[in-house]
């Protein structure tokens, strides 16, 4: 891996694949994060490539990567990715900033149609990193389970959710370390391996942001089908860390219809918690009909 540091710069192209949507690659999907709607025998989860963007860290991550967080996802969802086609991405800096002591980097990462050319989804991720004389050394950890309960505790909770509507049937998952692999694999890293957690200055394998994003993007298309698949929106920040064999649920709870021409649009709000009560993301989400 070349990290290339300042070379991250707003409008670099960092790469691009293509993919063939097989019945299998889709099957492995539904296994690993125990998603199996109906509708996945003609269309894949429009999460499928989750993590396209992390085939690109050469080209957009910063030099320190010791206490990388991820620290928020946003989802657009435009048209099905049809069983048996092949699509494109397209991986591109957007946005660099900083915030409360961290450097922050966007990265935008479409995925197309690759016979027509058709937007299907665009991701946005945006990734923090301490700067380089921050980085700890003598085996300290950046956040472990204490740190991260005390912090939770000296900062009160806004409310949320503020929404008043019904709730969607929520999803409950145990995230293992099996599923960890499935989902973060096969490479060791410290989304998959402890000691390369413990490198990156974390105790213990910390499960991917994205993981719960898919988990909320099950809840949503349980509920509104083709019409989160085709309009579906998501916007959440990651607040706190979910570490190997916790158990989380996703939820949703909508706060207000609006039009959009002839279909309406539900608003919800979202967020995956742990058993305790700890906030993994939240945000909101949308979807049409």
């Amino acid at each position: 891996m070349n990290l290339k540091g300042e070379a991250a710069y707003v409008g670099r192209h960092c790469g691009s694949h293509d993919y063939e949507i097989t019945p299998e690659v889709v099957a492995f999907y539904a296994d690993a994060l125990d998603d199996h709607h109906e509708l996945h025998s003609e269309i894949a989860p429009p999460l499928l490539h989750h993590s396209e963007c992390y085939k690109f860290v050469g080209d957009w991550y910063l030099k320190n990567l010791f206490g990388n967080l991820h620290a928020q996802q946003d989802w657009e969802l435009f048209a099905p990715i049809r069983v048996g086609s092949t699509t494109r991405t397209r991986s591109t800096i957007i946005e660099r900033f900083q915030k409360r002591g961290r450097d922050y980097v966007v990265n935008e990462t479409d995925l197309m149609d690759a016979e027509d050319g058709r937007l299907l989804v665009r991701g946005r991720t945006y990734q923090s990193f301490l700067p380089l004389k921050e980085e700890k050394g003598g085996g300290g950890f950046v956040v472990d389970e204490k740190t991260a309960k005390q912090k939770a505790s000296r900062e009160p909770r806004p409310p949320f959710p503020t929404a008043t509507g019904s709730e969607l049937t929520p999803v409950k998952k145990t995230i293992d370390v099996r599923r960890c692999w499935m989902f973060s694999g096969p490479v060791p890293n410290y989304h998959t391996d402890r000691e390369q957690a413990k490198k990156l200055g974390f105790p213990n394998i910390v499960v991917q942001g994205m993981m719960s994003t898919c988990f909320v993007s099950q809840v949503m298309q349980d509920a509104f089908g083709m019409g989160w698949v085709v309009g579906g929106k998501m916007s959440v920040k990651l607040t706190n860390v979910l570490w190997v064999d916790e158990t989380i649920t996703a939820h949703a709870k909508i706060r207000e219809e609006t039009p959009e021409g002839t279909q309406t649009r539900v608003h919800c709000d979202v967020w995956v918690e742990k058993d305790d009560g700890t906030r993994v993301i939240l945000g909101s989400a949308s979807a049409l009909r």
